[in-house]
């Protein structure tokens, strides 16, 4: 608080002012009050610099001085708000995604940095690790030999497939011999041998066909899921968005799950406040919000209410009464409109602080202070050309000129 004394006759402090009976008024104001008041009348300012320096270096601009007269008596308006609309104070946060390798390995390159812009699909980073793919080469070496022993297989059941057809015509002949005698019962006995063996070799063979067939198939089983983890070692960003923090760099080991980049989706923006339970309970999912940041208090943003959580934040051991009922807090989310997320893309940031507003009666107006103001609306001054640059947007999305 800064306190601000005006004394009486000159070379009478303010204490000896009343006790001598005279005038002394002493009143407090809030320090940025005080603040505004001193550059609202043109004050000087305390110099940090050389004193060599020009006399307006010393002054507020009057400019600025009007422009911060004008935000906080904006400010005080809105003090005086509607029974249904409830304010507090949040934080701008977003979607946060950290990619991770699914195995462990040797970082072999990160292609992007902190603060790069990435896109859906974009290649983050490599890790390499020989070991797969060693184990790919052996799997695509049994995937060979089971395909070789299937042609084998397949070459002897075609080899015992005839000398089954000649043991079994022989078999036959001999039935027809015995019947008349014409050769001996020992002969058609190592007749009927040759058969049954012919018939045993292609059976044989033939379940090495079947156990080639299926080694085939298991060995390319194998081979896709090597090549899968070679696949995964290649990272790729799972949205589009910004690259908030580096947490490996190439040439470092990670092991399995361990983040090497997080990226913002700001796309996904969101103010996260607190409300009663008595605010809290009447809101609507979907409902409208504003926000105003404290870093740009002349715009007012629009927001949606997407998530009032089910449990309260700040819960008392016990809740027996009613004025502890009503110290329960409840998080609340305020998400951005996300047409004003891609045409303010690059300009959009986490962790401003500012104010959050919400309606318990939808059909409550909003005051004019709180009506969508956005840097688009400004319109130029009159007789000055409009110089501002096109708005990036989000990527992946069209480009276009700014009004």
């Amino acid at each position: 608080m800064s306190r601000f004394s005006v004394p009486g006759p000159a070379g009478v402090t303010p204490e000896a002012g009343i006790m001598r009976g005279k005038t002394a008024i002493s009143f407090r104001l809030p320090a940025a009050a005080a603040f505004a008041f001193l550059i609202g009348l043109g004050a000087p300012l305390p110099s940090t610099g050389d004193g060599g320096q020009s006399g307006s270096d010393a002054f507020v601009s009057s400019a600025r001085a009007q422009s911060g007269i004008r935000n906080l008596i904006s400010r005080l308006r809105r003090e005086k708000l509607p029974a249904s609309i409830a304010k507090t104070n949040g934080r701008i946060e977003a979607t946060q995604v950290d990619v991770s390798s699914k195995y462990a390995g040797r970082l072999a390159e990160v292609m992007v940095e902190e603060g790069s812009s990435v896109t859906q699909g974009q290649v983050i980073a490599r890790v390499f690790s020989p070991e797969y793919e060693a184990q790919l080469r052996a799997a695509q070496a049994d995937v060979q030999r089971a395909k070789d022993a299937l042609i084998a297989a397949e070459a002897e059941i075609v080899a015992r497939q005839s000398a089954l057809e000649f043991a079994k015509s022989d078999y036959q002949r001999g039935q027809e011999l015995m019947k008349t005698g014409t050769i001996t019962k020992q002969a058609f006995e190592q007749r009927k041998r040759n058969f049954d063996a012919a018939d045993a070799a292609v059976k044989s063979f033939t379940s090495q066909r079947d156990q080639a067939k299926s080694s085939i198939k298991n060995s390319e089983a194998e081979v896709e899921r090597i090549e899968s983890i070679i696949q995964d070692l290649t990272l790729t960003s799972p949205r589009s968005g910004r690259v908030q923090y580096q947490l490996a760099r190439a040439g470092e080991v990670v092991a399995a799950g361990a983040p090497i980049v997080t990226i913002l989706d700001l796309t996904d923006v969101y103010m996260t406040i607190f409300l009663p339970a008595a605010v809290a309970s009447r809101l609507e999912i979907g409902g409208e919000a504003r926000i105003v940041l404290d870093a740009v208090p002349d715009y007012v943003i629009p927001a949606a209410v997407s998530f009032v959580a089910a449990d309260a934040q700040f819960t008392p051991k016990t809740v027996e009464t009613k004025d502890e009922r009503a110290k329960l807090m409840f998080r609340v989310k305020l998400k951005l409109d996300p047409q004003v997320l891609r045409k303010f893309y690059t300009k959009v940031k986490t962790g401003l602080r500012g104010m959050g507003f919400v309606r318990t009666d939808p059909s409550t107006p909003w005051p004019h202070d709180l009506q969508i103001k956005l840097p688009a609306d400004k319109a130029p001054k009159p007789g000055r050309a409009k110089t501002a640059a096109p708005e990036a947007e989000a990527p992946g999305s069209k480009s276009r000129d700014a009004e």
